[in-house]
């Protein structure tokens, strides 16, 4: 049983590099002449077509409450955060946003403790929170400390950070009622389909010539299938089995993981106060766990 817990672990861990890597595929597919939400709705698609395969036929949820909880779950981890994210990125830094953004598990602390109250708010969790969070604003700016205040990229940036937690705090109630496999293929159908309102303010601009440069397609079927169906499934998994909070308090490492692919893919440097950011995070997230 105690193999099992650590593999859990492994789930989140796993699903956290592939994210923390995903950036140089968006990169080349932006470079590429697709726009960010071409990408999102390509890789969400081909993520629910592969599910078809293996999650259960059954349809809907056993009511309408839990089919509206579904909606919920993919617009906050979907359409919504995707949105939001990639918008925020074409208006304030890069750097605001990944930040930003890692303030998601502290917002799923709050949101757990509101609608369930059953877990309690320990101090050891907010203090790994604090070391961790400082650890990602060291590793991110890498030294070059450039802070420029937009506030309304920010602001798009917290509502994506808001929508990740409302989808972890969502997935707590269906994971008592319904399969992973379940809940992941619904979360893909409704990511896709709450995305339509968005269009008109985001359209995709796909051109099917462009899907069949390899470059192209390499990259989407790796956003699709490996950080998308694969990632979002043991990432639910990992929720079930040990919890939200445990599992949202990895988002903490995506940033190290960028930083080692960025010196790893395209020789970025790192900075001594970056080395001293990743320690710090990896020593918040073990505080936070325990």
């Amino acid at each position: 049983m105690r193999s099992k817990h650590y593999l859990w672990h492994f789930f989140a861990i796993f699903s956290v590099i592939v994210w923390g890597t995903t950036f140089v595929s968006t990169k080349v597919l932006l470079n590429n002449g697709l726009t960010p939400s071409g990408i999102f709705l390509m890789r969400f698609l081909f993520a629910y077509i592969v599910m078809c395969f293996f999650a259960p036929r059954k349809l809907f949820a056993d009511n309408l409450k839990d089919e509206l909880l579904f909606v919920i779950a993919g617009l906050g981890g979907g359409s919504a955060y995707f949105v939001a994210e990639n918008t925020a990125l074409g208006i304030t830094l890069a750097t605001n946003v990944a930040l930003i953004v890692c303030i998601t598990p502290i917002l799923t602390i709050f949101l757990s403790y509101f609608f369930y109250k059953k877990e309690p708010l320990k101090k050891a969790l907010f203090l790994g929170s604090i070391v961790a969070l400082a650890g990602v604003s060291l590793v991110i700016y890498n030294g070059n400390f450039v802070l420029k205040i937009n506030p309304l990229g920010d602001f798009l940036t917290i509502l994506a950070a808001l929508a990740w937690a409302v989808y972890g705090v969502s997935l707590k109630w269906l994971d008592s009622k319904y399969s992973v496999l379940f809940i992941t293929r619904k979360v893909f159908f409704y990511g896709v389909f709450t995305l339509i309102p968005f269009l008109p303010f985001s359209p995709p601009n796909i051109e099917f010539s462009s899907l069949l440069k390899p470059v192209v397609l390499y990259n989407l079927l790796f956003l699709g299938i490996i950080a998308s169906l694969l990632c979002y499934f043991l990432w639910n998994t990992a929720i079930k089995k040990i919890g939200v909070i445990h599992v949202t308090n990895y988002i903490y490492a995506i940033p190290l993981v960028t930083l080692i692919t960025s010196y790893i893919v395209i020789n970025e440097r790192i900075a001594p106060l970056a080395i001293v950011g990743s320690i710090m995070i990896l020593s918040g997230v073990y505080l936070a766990q325990k």
